[in-house]
């Protein structure tokens, strides 16, 4: 396998009440293309700035990070938007569903900001919607569906366009644990079929579903292993 994410001695500093704060302190890392990657740590270990940074939701304050070989470091946003439309699905903790469209219209919308064709993305959002065994609730509102149906929605519109990269933050942690162990899975099974799949969690169990585990401590690497899925 080769590399697709590189980072190189990242550090990210914000400022809070006149006040500089390290969220990041020289953060190097590389995940391979088709790799399972949990990234765990308590709260405030940083987890959730390397998330972004991974993602291109935010830039470093130093250091490097290639994305596929291209140097992303200090890109600005509007080409940081195009590579996360092309490269990146996204599921997070809070599902992120629009209340007043169905799950069907849901999985489609960032389809139309790619600008994919009325049936092309309509065919797109289906298939993603049958993938993750939602056939029989595509015209459901998000509040006529349980926790893990949505989850499951949320999942079916980070996948619909193919991305080689799903970016998953805490995505067990509003459900029960069997629809947790349901949405794991599914991200297992992604694996399987070639995505590269990065975990962002609190939750050493959790964590122990990939196939390795970085685990951060005051915005550093404290450990790296291999992890066993459970």
């Amino acid at each position: 396998m080769e590399n697709l994410i590189k980072v190189n001695n990242i550090y990210k500093t914000y400022e809070l009440d006149g006040k500089k704060i390290n969220a990041l302190n020289g953060v190097s890392l590389d995940i391979m293309h088709g790799e399972f990657t949990a990234i765990e740590g308590p709260s405030g270990s940083g987890k959730s700035t390397l998330m972004n940074i991974l993602g291109c939701l935010d830039t470093p304050t130093s250091g490097t990070y290639f994305l596929d070989g291209e140097d992303v470091s200090g890109m600005r946003e509007k080409k940081l938007t195009r590579i996360r439309n092309r490269t990146i699905g996204f599921i997070f903790q809070s599902f992120n569903l629009i209340s007043g469209c169905s799950a069907l219209e849901n999985v489609e919308l960032p389809l139309i900001y790619r600008k994919v064709d009325k049936a092309k993305r309509r065919r797109m959002a289906e298939e993603a919607l049958e993938r993750v065994g939602l056939s029989d609730r595509m015209h459901h509102l998000p509040a006529q569906m349980s926790g893990g149906q949505q989850q499951r929605v949320a999942i079916a519109r980070a996948i619909a366009a193919k991305p080689p990269i799903i970016l998953a933050d805490e995505p067990t942690g509003n459900l029960d644990p069997e629809s947790g162990r349901a949405v794991m899975d599914i991200l297992r099974e992604l694996n399987k079929e070639g995505k590269t799949v990065i975990l962002i969690t609190h939750d050493r169990k959790i964590a122990f579903s990939a196939g390795r585990i970085i685990r951060l401590e005051a915005g550093r690497i404290a450990e790296s292993e291999k992890a066993e899925a459970v």
